[in-house]
């Protein structure tokens, strides 16, 4: 008798058989049972989860002579001939082959008939997002009202491909993940009738390399089971059949690079490549590696035993080496291992994307330490290299030597000028009562009239051409401004004679500075030598001087509040002058003030 491969060998034939799935065998089951049986199901989920043995299972259910029944007899000839996969009723189609239009209206042509032996006529179609989009179309009317004692039961495992008026029209059921701890229960299970000797810790790295796959976790067990019975399959065993690292070279290999030892690392690396074992392989493995170092850093231990599957041990080794390093750079480390997967996938040298990567991980374990780039980043920001301080403000002590009466007279004087702007301050009154650290505020540097930059200033706002003052600001560059010659300099050569035309508005406004007539105005072109001049700048505020705390200054302002009130008053009283039109001009932009006069505007409010 041939071999038969155990994930055939131990299909589930009922729904208590089925691993995992509780709540679409529960459903199903309810279905049975109260006879509310659908016309059409759509079943998807990974691979390896279940969905064409449920489909099986729940045709047998149907067609069993016993049934409907949950519980199908299995001895009956439909259940027997569901169990070879020979049924004349279910008719198992792979859309993957079987995927043309011509394919769609062939199972058309055979709905029809009624079924042979059975109570209903089953369609299970396998991989069902691969029928094309006519073909999908031809079962559309078919798949929503088929004749009755037909059943479709579609299965996918990309069910974003299936066309949303297929979905619309069937009973979907998604079938999840198996969990780890269920694979290892039944592959337990099987290895026991089967004899096949290994440890719980080989079980626990199968059912973690099959990502939730029934079918993959037992076909994988099926090949180990070769490697004899006499002595225990390890999971050494396994990491050298699936070419994975063992976990000592993996804690080997991630000790040199947390600590930033590139030339062991790179040592260890060529032994482990000698070994055999492909670029991409090591990085993955490095990078689970990793995943489990930073689950250990940061959950607690029984959280660590279920989601690594490690052994106390392994687990021990791993806390002692997360002591050393920070969260923030395991995570980079599994960022940067992650992009070195997907450059040594795509290159035509591997090995030397491998040594790049190691190399690189190295260095980045030893500039990501948060403490120390925070460190770096302050210095960077203060402008030194002196490691940045902290500075503590203390507020200035007022000096018992003071009296309270000038302090007060003090700081009224600024509270004054602070809450009314309006309000011209007063001439200040020495005070020989006042101490030294209470001397008034140096006054501002004197600014000379005569310098070229005031003038230049005065020369623009002169200008009653808004235009040529506009062209002024934006092109022209005093060289000297007198009262014996004014000399202007153009910065572009094509606004030169704009310039010279308007060269007697220029005077005029020279005229007016200094009070005289026919002054002599030059303009000409921009030299290197010049030195660009901008009308000065205002004078920057007066800094408010040091003001006591609000408590210390609430009597002064109850005695100050009602004196300036009384003189806001007053100046609001004060009847305001009337704006003419050359003084409202200048309240709006340049650009605004050239529109109104080149084509004589005026400002509607």
């Amino acid at each position: 008798m041939s071999y038969v491969p155990l994930y055939r060998k131990y299909r589930p034939q009922t729904l208590e058989e089925v691993v995992g799935q509780e709540h679409i065998k529960k459903a199903l089951a309810n279905a049975i049972e109260l006879n509310k049986i659908s016309h059409a199901y759509l079943f998807t989920g990974p691979r390896g989860t279940g969905k064409t043995s449920t489909a099986r299972i729940f045709a047998k259910s149907l067609n069993c002579k016993e049934g409907p029944t949950v519980k199908p007899c299995g001895v009956c000839e439909n259940c027997i001939d569901i169990t070879n996969s020979t049924p004349m009723d279910v008719i198992e189609i792979d859309a993957a082959s079987n995927r043309k239009v011509e394919d769609a209206q062939n199972i058309l042509e055979k709905v029809m008939y009624a079924p042979v032996n059975s109570r209903y006529k089953i369609y299970i179609i396998d991989e069902v997002h691969m029928l094309s989009t006519t073909a999908f179309n031809a079962l559309l009317k078919t798949l929503e009202e088929p004749p009755e004692n037909v059943i479709f039961i579609l299965a996918t495992t990309e069910v974003h491909k299936v066309l949303d008026t297929i979905k619309s029209r069937c009973q979907r059921f998604d079938f999840k993940r198996i969990t780890t701890a269920d694979i290892v229960k039944h592959l337990r299970n099987i290895a026991d009738k089967e004899k096949i000797n290994i440890t719980d810790d080989a079980l626990n790295t199968i059912a973690k390399n099959s990502a939730g796959g029934m079918r993959d976790s037992i076909a994988l067990l099926d090949q180990l089971s070769i490697l004899g019975s006499k002595d225990e399959i390890t999971t050494d065993d396994i990491n050298n059949l699936l070419g994975r690292l063992s976990f000592d070279i993996l804690h080997s290999l991630a000790d040199k690079i947390l600590n930033s030892d590139i030339q062991g690392a790179v040592e260890l690396l060529e032994n482990i490549y000698n070994s055999g074992n492909e670029p991409v392989q090591i990085l993955n493995n490095l990078t689970d590696y990793l995943r489990n170092l930073l689950v250990v850093k940061n959950c607690s231990k029984d959280a660590v035993f279920e989601l690594t599957q490690l052994n106390a041990e392994q687990a021990k080794h791993l806390s002692l080496q997360a002591e050393n390093i920070e969260t923030q750079q395991i995570v980079s480390l599994i960022d940067k291992s992650a992009e070195y997967i997907k450059e040594t996938k795509l290159t035509n040298n591997p090995h030397l994307w491998l040594e790049v990567a190691i190399i690189d991980l190295a260095n980045l374990t030893e500039n990501t330490k948060l403490a120390q780039l925070q460190e770096r980043i302050l210095r960077l920001e203060g402008g030194n290299t002196e490691p940045a301080r902290i500075y503590s403000y203390k507020a200035p002590e007022i000096p018992k030597s003071v009296p309270t009466q000038a302090v007060k007279e003090e700081v009224k004087q600024e509270i004054k000028q602070e809450k009314s702007e309006k309000i011209e301050p007063k001439a200040e009154i020495k005070d020989e009562t006042k101490s030294e650290s209470f001397s008034p505020m140096p006054k501002s540097k004197h600014v000379d009239e005569n310098d070229i930059s005031i003038l230049w200033g005065k020369l623009l706002n002169s200008i009653k051409s808004t235009p040529t003052r506009a062209l002024l600001n934006q092109w022209a560059v005093p060289i000297k401004i007198s009262a014996e010659e004014t000399v202007i300099a153009v910065k572009n050569e094509m606004f030169l004679n704009k310039v010279q035309s308007s060269i007697q508005t220029i005077t005029d406004s020279v005229n007016e500075i200094f009070s005289q007539t026919n002054s002599n105005v030059n303009v000409r072109l921009l030299q290197s030598s010049d030195n660009e001049v901008k009308p000065a700048a205002p004078a920057k505020p007066k800094p408010s001087p040091y003001i006591p705390p609000k408590n210390e200054t609430e009597e002064i302002e109850q005695d100050i509040e009602q004196e300036i009130e009384q003189e806001i008053e007053e100046t609001k009283s004060e009847k305001q002058p009337e704006i003419k039109m050359s003084d409202e001009l200048m309240m709006y932009s340049d650009n605004v003030n050239m529109i109104l006069d080149v084509f004589d505007g005026k400002i509607i409010k």
